[in-house]
């Protein structure tokens, strides 16, 4: 029997890898995004071009743009918490709290991700992946409160800010959760995700045309630049990728992702923005590492001795997977 895959199967290990150094780049790039543009039509924007992106390399694979049955619904809902809710929320955080804290509370996202994934999907979760997890989210808490005593903020703004980003996680493993579902299996996910794109651009410009006006736009290389790298490679290329490594490990191990990105994101901001790390976010990410270790590196399987022969008993698989 094969066993089922694991974060740790190459062929999961490195999309997984790549999207999260990706997405680990957006952080900074989001921050060049707030200004002139008003969020809304920034975030419309990414997705317009990912749409566009999105649909042509499904004509280029040969692919019917259209779905079946109930995917035409199912992609409007995706689009609606992945694409509209999450990232409105996120880009208005980050009007209140710096991206840095926004990055590291959205590190929770293991937490919805792993229960909604065992009440929706039965996810099986086994007890090392639910100690890494624990041991993690210790690790996250201490960056927490590094990036809180860091961000020289009030009160006031530290709490809208993180309210606004707990939504956006809330929609975001709605989202995730959706896609190890029946109804998304059957779709193509190339096409399936280019609609939910579309569906989730025309819910951002509606927001945005009701709640701040016509469209604005910031004509400079830096600007238009973002739009395209956040479009593009921030959502045409990794989302294909994430929601596959959601179907093959379930949203609980795919969330992973969401525990090493702000680590990323703080590496980038070294290099670019003269980012200083404390002692409490060393120790915090170390931490975290450490949980992930724990929850994804499976143990030798122990060896049944009958006679002189030696037999390889499998164990059982040590992470999420969908049953």
């Amino acid at each position: 029997m094969t066993a089922a895959p694991s974060l740790l199967t190459p062929r999961v290990l490195v999309p997984f890898m790549l999207v999260t150094l990706i997405w680990g780049s957006t952080w900074i790039v989001i921050t060049g995004q707030l200004g002139v543009v008003p969020p809304s039509w920034s975030v419309a924007y990414r997705f317009f071009v990912g749409a566009a992106a999105m649909f042509a390399y499904s004509a280029w694979r040969g692919e019917r743009l259209t779905l079946s049955g109930f995917g035409w619904g199912f992609a409007a809902l995706l689009g609606l918490a992945q694409f509209a809710f999450n990232f409105n929320f996120v880009y208005r955080a980050e009007m209140h709290i710096t991206s840095g804290l926004v990055a590291v509370l959205f590190a929770l996202l293991i937490v919805p991700n792993t229960l909604l994934g065992r009440i929706f999907l039965k996810t099986k979760v086994e007890g090392r992946f639910l100690l890494g997890a624990g041991i993690a989210i210790a690790g996250v808490g201490m960056m927490i409160l590094h990036e809180y005593r860091a961000a020289n903020v009030g009160a006031a703004e530290v709490l809208i800010g993180t309210a606004l980003t707990l939504c956006g996680v809330m929609s975001a493993s709605a989202s995730n959760v959706m896609q190890g579902s029946r109804i998304a299996r059957e779709q193509s996910m190339v096409v399936m995700i280019a609609w939910a794109m579309m569906f989730g651009a025309l819910g951002d410009a509606v927001f945005a045309w009701v709640t701040t006006g016509p469209p604005v736009i910031e004509a400079t290389p830096a600007y238009l630049g973002g739009v395209l790298y956040l479009g593009v490679i921030a959502s045409a290329v990794t989302f294909p990728l994430y929601f596959n490594i959601i179907r093959a490990v379930g949203p609980g191990q795919a969330a992973w992702s969401s525990v090493l990105i702000p680590i990323i994101a703080m590496g980038f901001s070294t290099l670019f923005e003269g980012y200083r790390w404390a002692p409490l976010s060393i120790a915090g990410g170390t931490v975290a590492l450490i949980g992930l270790v724990i929850a994804v590196v499976k143990r030798p399987d122990k060896p049944s001795v009958s006679g002189s022969n030696v037999v390889s008993v499998p164990c059982e698989q040590d992470v999420a997977t969908p049953r």
